[in-house]
């Protein structure tokens, strides 16, 4: 079975080129390609594509609007094209709003050299998405609102998953918190990827500005997405949410999202805990920020008193820095498979026996606020 992929961008070089890289999956076929919004919204419509890769900007309609549109005539999985600065930054964040799922970095140089590092991270977040239909903007519920702007809104059941895997221990989980063990908690700490800036929104949103523990947050993003992500959250959330700056001393009721780019140590003590922020320059990690280096680290300081949370996102970033988290005593959750988008790095948590719950995304929120004496 192949997926069937619409490609959306006014540039005639760059639909030719993704057209090429992902027709070499035999998983994934190219049924055609569209020049503008209004386009993919009617091919979108016609041919009922698995996936779209859309661009952002674009004539007569651009890509927002066009995904808004999709969502609400042909819901369908969409991946976003965008540049690397701060309004392609916001732009994408629009886009994931309105109801796409992913996005990548536009590197005009990486498709054109056709990289094999470039073609395969393109075609296998493409398969990723594929696998499971989403539903209409109608249908999507409604999550809580402040007064500024409205949050993100997307079901449980909108999300898109991975295949199911023969891992029943992973699938059988609770997802829900019965009762809460009663642990002395002194940070919050969740790492995230594809699917997880939505996820993020979700859960942060329902936390109350009288939340009792600091929060790091590591989100696999570029370098220019990472201030435009934490600004957007501040002005939606109760908590305080801002980007992480070296030497930032970790604050009861403040989320740091870790800098793309770079990698977010905790250092210090217990209860003077500060942060550290190192350019990694060097190929030897794969994410940067990496969930491993920051859980790690947050072990060592922390120890047991520690909630880890692995959300949706591909690969398996998250394990080991839980490993180290866990067997210092912390407990370590992650996120379902169904309300995942990718359920990878969740995956790899609860297949190697670290998580001690899977906990779906919409009662995430409740479910920590239950287990830090909250609710």
């Amino acid at each position: 079975m192949s997926y069937k992929v619409l490609v959306v961008d006014d540039s005639s070089f760059f639909r030719r080129r993704v057209t090429e890289i992902l027709n070499k999956d035999p998983h994934l076929e190219v049924i055609d390609t569209a020049v503008d919004g209004q386009e993919a919204v009617d091919k979108a419509i016609a041919l009922k594509p698995d996936v779209i890769t859309m661009d952002i900007e674009m004539p007569v309609l651009n890509g927002i609007s066009a995904v808004k549109a999709i969502m609400d005539k042909a819901p369908t999985a969409i991946i976003m094209f965008s540049s690397l600065t701060h309004d392609g930054a916001k732009a994408t964040l629009d886009a994931l709003e309105a109801g796409a799922l992913d996005f990548l970095p536009k590197k005009f140089s990486e498709i054109a050299q056709n990289t094999d590092e470039a073609g395969s991270l393109l075609r296998q977040r493409v398969v990723q998405i594929a696998r499971k239909p989403i539903q209409s903007r109608q249908g999507l519920s409604s999550s809580r609102t402040t007064n500024k702007t409205p949050v993100i809104q997307r079901s449980s059941t909108a999300k898109l998953s991975a295949e199911k895997t023969n891992d029943v221990t992973s699938s059988k989980r609770s997802s829900r918190l019965n009762k809460a063990s009663s642990k002395n908690y002194k940070l919050l700490a969740i790492g995230s990827s594809t699917g997880g800036p939505v996820a993020l929104q979700k859960v942060l949103t329902e936390l109350p500005e009288n939340f009792s523990l600091p929060i790091i947050l590591i989100q696999h993003m570029p370098a220019s997405f990472t201030q435009a992500f934490a600004s957007r959250l501040n002005s939606l959330c109760k908590i305080s949410v801002k980007e992480a700056r070296d030497g930032d001393i970790l604050k009861p009721g403040c989320a740091y999202l870790a800098p793309g780019g770079c990698q977010m140590i905790i250092s210090g003590k217990e209860n003077a805990a500060k942060i550290k922020v190192i350019d990694d320059n060097t190929a030897k990690i794969t994410f940067k920020p990496s969930v491993d280096v920051s859980f790690g680290s947050a072990a060592k300081i922390f120890g047991s008193n520690v909630l880890g949370v692995v959300l949706t996102g591909m690969g398996t970033d998250g394990r080991e820095g839980a490993r180290m988290l866990k067997s210092k005593g912390a407990t370590i959750w992650a996120q379902d498979e169904e309300s995942c988008v990718v359920y990878g790095m969740p995956q790899a948590v609860c297949a190697a026996g670290i998580s001690q719950l899977s906990v779906a995304l919409d009662e995430l929120a409740s479910s920590i606020l239950k287990e830090t004496s909250h609710g």
